[in-house]
């Protein structure tokens, strides 16, 4: 098991990550509202519908793969922590895979925005788990990771990636 102190690090990683990407998309945005205006090729304009599609499947994964949302999806009582844990991460995993051709019609930014996402919620529900006794049941895993995530909303980083890829869906539209 790892150490208090070793959690901290972990939880201070994730969110310095989620302050990373909260920088990145802060500093499009403002590069976005000063820039040029974008003028729309044919092609471009037949690529929209498509465009726009993808940034709603990845706004959709982003909801999906919420830890809140995700343990309220995957909630089954009976497994150990060590059966909730591969449950969730098999279940992030697949709903990533299920989307992952969207990243062609992503800005490059979106799509690191969606992988850090997934990758810092498996680094979250890994880390807690392996707090955890082995006796412990699943039901310990989903209370403490949903315990975190209240105590430390800013380790929640769905929130920025939705918001930030609805303004790139809007930027899409003008």
């Amino acid at each position: 098991m790892l150490s208090t102190n070793e959690m901290i690090i972990s939880i201070v990683f994730a969110v310095s990550l989620a302050g990373i990407l909260a920088y990145v998309f802060w500093i499009q945005r403002k590069q976005a509202k000063s820039g040029m205006p974008v003028t729309k090729s044919e092609g471009s304009v037949a690529a929209t519908p498509l465009k726009l599609q993808a940034y709603e499947r990845l706004v959709l994964l982003a909801d999906r793969i919420a830890l809140p949302n995700l343990i309220n999806r995957c909630n089954q009582p009976g497994l150990n922590v060590r059966e909730m844990q591969n449950l969730l991460v098999q279940t992030i995993r697949q709903e990533f895979d299920h989307n992952i051709t969207q990243q062609i019609y992503v800005s490059p930014e979106a799509w690191d925005a969606i992988r850090n996402l997934k990758e810092q919620n498996l680094l979250i529900i890994n880390q807690v788990a392996s707090y955890l006794p082995d006796a412990a049941t699943g039901q310990d895993l989903n209370k403490s990771l949903l315990e975190m995530v209240m105590q430390n909303p800013k380790a929640s980083l769905h929130h920025v990636v939705s918001d930030a890829l609805s303004f790139e869906a809007k930027k899409v539209l003008s």
